[in-house]
C-alpha cells in the first residue's frame, strides 16, 4: 500500500505537475489548460443549450402551425356534416328509408344528392346505399368502381352505430384517373323505427385540404402530413401515398390528446412533430431533417472552435512575451548563481525590476557580497590561527624539550620501590608502586571515556595513597554491581570528587569518616554513579551557589570547586546535556554527589596496570 502510493505521488509529480520540465514549459501547459477548459465548458454548454433551445423552438413552431391547420380542417369538416344532415332529411331522401322505394322516390333522392354536390366544388361523389337494393350514386357511369362493392371495404363495418359521422380514405376510380378522397360516412335510420336501414357517403377531393396544408412552411426540407383515425394518408405531399397505409409502424401507433414529438427512425431521422384531433380522429404531424436543426448548431460549433483557437493563439502570444519576462531573470540568475558555485564570487546579477524576481536577484547580490566578505574575514582569520598555531607548536617543541622524560620518571619511582623493599619499608614501596600507576594510567591513552572498571581501579589506587596519609581516620567502600563494570565514563570523573570529600568534605574534623561509591540502575537507558561521604556537609549558601553553576553550566575561574564544575562540563560535552551532576548535602551530616550517565558499554575495555 505504501509503495502503490508512492507511485502515484511520483506520477503526479512528474506527467501532471511537470516537476521536471522546464518553467517555460509549464507557463505553456498551463495556460493552455487556463483557456481550454473554460472556453470548453462554455463550449459544451452552449452547444447543448443550443441544441435543446432550438429543438424546443422547431416544436413550439410546429405546434402552432399543426394547431391552425387542425382548426381550419376541423371547421371545414364540419360544413360536410352539415350537409349530411341536410340530405339526410330532406323529403326524398328521407322516405327512402321507410317502405316506400318507388322510381320516382329513387329518382328525387338522386336529384337531392346532384344538387346538393353541385353545390360544392370540393364535393366528388354522394353515395346512398339502403338496404340490399338501392345504390344512389351522383357520378353514375362515370365510377368505374361498383357502389355495391363498398360493403366489402375495411371501414365499413366500423361504422358508429350512434349517427356519429366517420372520415375514411378512399379513392374513386374514374374513367381516365383515380382520384383520392376523404370520405365522410354516416349510417342512416328508418325515423319510424329507429334501426338501421343504410350509409351515406360524401367523398370530399383534396383541393380545400391541399390549400390549407400548402399554407404550412416548416423548413426547407420539412413536410406536413396527416393520418386518419386507421393510419392512412389523409394528406401527403408525395399524392401516390393518399389513402395509403402509413409505412412507419412507429407512427400509426402514435396517440395522444396534446403536442409532443419524436424522432422518426428514417433514412432521414425526422424531427417529427405531432397532435391528435379527437373531434375527427385524425392526426396531424410535420417532420423534419434532425441535420436541419442541428446545422445551426454545427455552426455554432464551429464558430466556438474557431474561438477556442483564436483564443488560444493569443493567450500563447501573450504567455510567450509574459513568460519570457519573468524567465530571462531567473535565467540570469541560475547562470550567475553556477559561477558562484565555482568560487566566482566578483560578478553582480542585473536588476531590471522592483518585483519578487528583482527583489530576489538583489537579496542574492547582497548574499555574495557578503559571503564574499566573510570569506575573505575567514581566510584571514585562518592565517592568523594558523600563524598562532605555528609559535605555539614552536613553544611546546619548547617545553617539551626542558621537561623530565616519563620513563626516567618511571625508572626513578621504580628504583625507590626496590630500595624501600631492601630496607623493609613495604609502605614506602606500596606508595611509589600507587604513584607509578597514577602516571601510567594518566599518559596511557588519549581517549576521553573509560570503562567504569579502570576508573575505579584508578580510584582505589589514589584512595590507597590517601589512607597511608589518614591512615584510620577515614574508610572507604566501592560497591559497584558487575552489570557497570564495563560502562562508560568520562576519564578523571571520579578521582576529583573523591578528592574533594578530602578537601572540602573531611576539613578540620577529628572524627572519623567515611567515602562510599556504588552504581544504580536509574532507568533502561540511565545510571547512576553515588559518591557518598559523611564529611562536615556544605554550607546552604554555598550548595545553592554551586548548584547554580551547574545548572547555569559556569566554569568558575577562581579555583574554587573546579573539580565539580570541571566534572559536569566535560561530561556534557561527551554524551550530552541530558547528563551530568546533582549534589545534596546536609551540614554536619556529608554530602552525595550524583553522576548521571548514559548506558553504554566501553569499546575499548582495558586493564590498569
Amino acid at each position: 500500500m505504501q509503495w502503490r502510493k508512492k507511485k502515484i505521488v511520483e506520477f503526479i509529480e512528474r506527467y501532471i505537475l511537470l516537476k521536471n520540465q522546464s518553467l517555460m514549459t509549464k507557463l505553456c501547459i498551463f495556460s493552455s489548460f487556463l483557456v481550454i477548459f473554460p472556453v470548453l465548458s462554455v463550449a459544451i454548454i452552449s452547444y447543448s443549450r443550443s441544441s435543446v433551445e432550438l429543438e424546443e423552438e422547431l416544436r413550439q413552431h410546429s405546434s402552432q402551425v399543426i394547431e391552425q391547420v387542425e382548426s381550419h380542417i376541423e371547421y371545414y369538416l364540419q360544413e360536410f356534416e352539415i350537409t349530411s344532415l341536410k340530405i339526410i332529411n330532406s323529403p326524398e331522401v328521407s322516405r327512402l328509408f321507410k317502405d316506400d322505394k318507388s322510381d320516382n322516390l329513387v329518382e328525387g333522392a338522386r336529384n337531392t344528392l346532384k344538387n346538393a354536390a353541385y353545390s360544392r366544388a370540393d364535393i366528388s361523389n354522394i353515395t346512398v346505399l339502403v338496404g340490399d337494393d338501392i345504390v344512389i350514386d351522383t357520378l353514375g357511369d362515370r365510377n368505374y368502381y361498383p357502389s355495391t362493392k363498398i360493403k366489402e371495404e375495411y371501414w365499413y363495418s366500423s361504422v358508429p352505430l350512434n349517427g356519429m359521422t366517420m372520415l375514411v380514405t378512399r379513392t374513386l376510380k374514374l374513367k381516365n384517373k383515380e382520384q383520392p378522397v376523404i370520405s365522410l360516412v354516416r349510417r342512416l335510420y328508418n325515423p319510424d323505427t329507429l334501426l338501421p336501414v343504410g350509409v351515406l357517403i360524401i367523398d370530399i377531393n383534396f383541393r380545400r385540404i391541399e390549400e390549407i396544408s400548402n399554407k404550412v412552411t416548416i423548413s426547407r426540407n420539412g413536410y406536413f402530413f396527416i393520418l386518419d383515425a386507421n393510419g392512412h394518408y389523409v394528406y401527403h405531399p408525395d399524392y401516390s401515398k393518399l389513402g395509403k397505409k402509413v409505412e412507419y409502424s412507429q407512427l400509426s401507433k402514435l396517440k395522444t390528446s396534446g403536442n409532443s414529438t419524436q424522432i422518426l427512425e428514417n433514412e432521414r431521422n425526422d424531427f417529427v412533430t405531432y397532435t391528435f384531433s379527437p373531434n375527427i380522429g385524425w392526426s396531424f404531424f410535420t417532420a423534419v431533417p434532425y441535420k436541419d436543426i442541428t446545422g445551426g448548431i454545427i455552426q455554432i460549433g464551429r464558430t466556438i472552435i474557431l474561438t477556442i483557437l483564436f483564443s488560444l493563439m493569443i493567450a500563447y502570444t501573450i504567455g510567450f512575451v509574459f513568460a519570457t519576462s519573468i524567465i530571462r531573470p531567473i535565467r540570469r540568475l541560475q547562470q550567475f548563481m553556477k559561477e558562484v558555485e565555482i568560487g566566482k564570487l566578483n560578478g553582480r546579477v542585473l536588476v531590471e525590476s522592483n518585483d519578487e524576481i528583482g527583489q530576489l536577484s538583489a537579496g542574492f547580490n547582497n548574499t555574495v557580497e557578503k559571503l564574499s566578505n566573510l570569506l575573505e574575514e575567514v581566510y584571514i582569520s585562518k592565517l592568523r590561527a594558523t600563524e598562532m598555531s605555528l609559535k605555539q607548536k614552536e613553544i611546546e617543541i619548547k617545553m617539551l624539550q626542558s621537561q623530565m622524560n616519563p620513563h626516567f620518571l618511571y625508572n626513578s619511582l621504580e628504583t625507590i620501590r626496590g630500595m624501600a623493599l631492601e630496607e623493609g619499608q613495604e609502605d614506602i614501596a606500596t606508595m611509589s608502586f600507587s604513584l607509578a600507576k597514577l602516571l601510567r594510567y594518566n599518559l596511557k591513552n588519549e581517549s576521553s571515556t573509560v570503562s567504569l572498571r579502570e576508573e575505579i581501579k584508578f580510584c582505589q589506587t589514589y584512595l590507597q595513597i590517601q589512607k597511608f596519609r589518614f591512615d584510620d581516620r577515614f574508610e572507604y567502600e566501592i560497591d559497584i554491581p558487575d552489570w557497570a563494570m564495563d560502562l562508560q565514563v568520562v576519564k578523571f570523573s571520579l578521582q576529583p570528587l573523591v578528592e574533594n570529600c578530602f578537601v572540602h568534605a573531611y576539613g578540620q574534623m577529628i572524627k572519623k569518616f567515611k567515602i562510599k561509591i556504588t552504581a544504580i540502575l536509574h532507568s533502561e537507558s540511565v545510571y547512576t554513579i553515588l559518591i557518598e561521604d559523611t564529611g562536615t556537609g556544605i554550607p546552604k549558601d554555598v550548595l545553592e551557589a554551586l548548584t547554580k553553576k551547574i545548572d547555569e553550566k559556569v566554569t568558575n575561574s577562581d579555583g574554587n570547586k573546579i573539580g565539580i564544575l570541571n566534572v559536569h562540563q566535560r561530561i556534557h560535552y561527551v554524551f550530552g546535556e541530558d547528563y551530568g551532576l546533582r549534589i545534596r548535602s546536609q551540614e554536619g551530616r556529608g554530602t552525595i554527589v550524583e553522576m548521571h550517565l548514559p548506558k553504554k558499554e566501553n569499546k575499548e575495555v582495558g586493564e590498569v596496570r
